[in-house]
This record gives C-alpha cells, structure tokens and sequence, in this order.
C-alpha cells in the first residue's frame, strides 16, 4: 500500500520486462531439462527415487543460474529502484542496464552474486519440482484426487510453501548481496554473517509472506500451466504418430 501511495501502482510491476527475461532464460533450463536429467541419472528406469529428482532438480538449478545469471541481477536492481520525484533512476532500460553494468563493474558485475543464485536456484528448482512430484503421488496414490486441475493446484500451492521455507534465507541474502554497492560486502558469506551479527536470525525470514504470496502464485501458475501444455503436445504427438 505505501508502494502504490508513493510511488504508483506501476511501481509493483517494477522490473516486468527483466523478469520475463530472467524466466524465459531460468524456467526453459531448470524445468524444460529436468526430465531429461532425471532419465540420464535414473538411467531410464521408469521411476526415479528421491535422490535421483534432488540430484536432477540441483542440477539444472545450477545449470540455468550459471547461463543467466545476468538477467538475475537487472531483475532485482530494476524492482530496488524507487519511482519518487526528484529521485534519479540508475536505470530507464534493461540494454541500458547490462551496458551500465558492464561499463561500470565489468563482467563480473554481471554474474554477481553468481555464487549464493546457484545455492538458492538449486535449493529452490530442487524443492519445488521434487516437492510437487511427491505431493501429486501422494494424492494419486490416496486416490484423494484424480490426475486434473485440483490435484496439480493443490501440488504447487504445497510446493511452493514447502520451497518458501527452505529457500527465503538464501533468497535475502542473494538479493542482498547483489543489491549492494561495491565494497559493501567482501562476498555472499560476509553478507549472511554481517546480517546473522547484527540482525539476529529473523533478519533471514524478513518478507517472508511476500515471498510465500510470490512462490505459491507462482507455484500454482507454472504447474498449472506446464500441466496442462504437457497434456496438450502429447495429444498432438500422439495423433501425428496414428497419421504415420
């Protein structure tokens, strides 16, 4: 509310356009190769325990972190900027933002906070994806729901409670961290130790319902969705091959 009373109701879509790129670029990594990491470490078996989706899930966690890591970092500057009057923007374009950047703190200004992402985008893809498969077995195997909308909604809104708790202190520190000015903080773990001194252990979970609000929407929208495009291009897989 104080958002909208200061800065305008456009202030809660800050960084739209960064965050489509950073999804765009994240989500076709970490979720579109999950399967596929998941038959390779499985070996093709038909079900795959726990361990191996933890494995599979941290896997492509990392691997779309370390391939865009760039867009993270406009993302979370862009939605810290503050739209008050007489108050000048560092940024008016997400090109303008990575060509700042890069003129500004080099390459590495790019991939900052690389490290704690990696930690946090593994913890999290790892948890939402394997969280959401046990949820969704776990009802179809109590034949509490069948295999539709109820059941996928009630599988992601779990999952992503379950990925709010294990991943928000990794998540402040991360948009911390890459938030800051330079010199600030000598790395990610001088940042989590400056907070745990000085801020206590709450400091860890501050935005808790906010990030609990963001990851179960998102939760709920991604799986939803992937659900139902997945039933969708099998269908149309499947009446290519009966035409051949």
């Amino acid at each position: 509310s104080t958002m909208i009373r200061t800065e305008g109701p456009r202030s809660l879509y800050n960084g739209l356009v960064a965050g489509l790129q950073r999804q765009m670029c994240f989500a076709s990594i970490r979720i579109g190769f999950y399967d596929n990491v998941k038959n390779f470490y499985s070996g093709g078996a038909d079900t795959a325990n726990i361990g191996i989706r933890i494995m599979a899930g941290c896997t492509t966690g990392a691997m779309a972190v370390s391939f865009a890591q760039p867009t993270d970092v406009v993302k979370v500057r862009f939605q810290a900027q503050v739209n008050l009057t007489g108050v000048a923007r560092r940024y008016t374009g997400t090109m303008q933002a990575y060509k700042h950047i890069f003129n500004h703190e080099g390459i590495r200004g790019l991939w900052k906070g690389c490290l704690p992402n990696i930690t946090r985008n593994a913890l999290v893809n790892c948890t939402e994806l394997v969280t959401y498969d046990l949820i969704k077995e776990a009802i179809l195997r109590h034949n509490l729901l069948s295999d539709n909308l109820p059941c996928h909604f009630a599988s992601a809104f779990g999952a992503g409670f379950v990925t709010t708790c294990i991943a928000s202190p990794v998540d402040v520190v991360k948009t911390r961290y890459m938030n800051s000015p330079p010199g600030q903080y000598k790395s990610a773990i001088n940042c989590a130790w400056t907070m745990a001194t000085k801020e206590g252990p709450t400091a860890f979970y501050k935005g808790f319902v906010p990030s609990f609000l963001r990851l179960g929407s998102w939760n709920v929208v991604m799986f939803v969705s992937f659900e139902q495009l997945k039933r969708v291009m099998m269908v149309g897989k499947k009446k290519m091959e009966d035409k051949s």
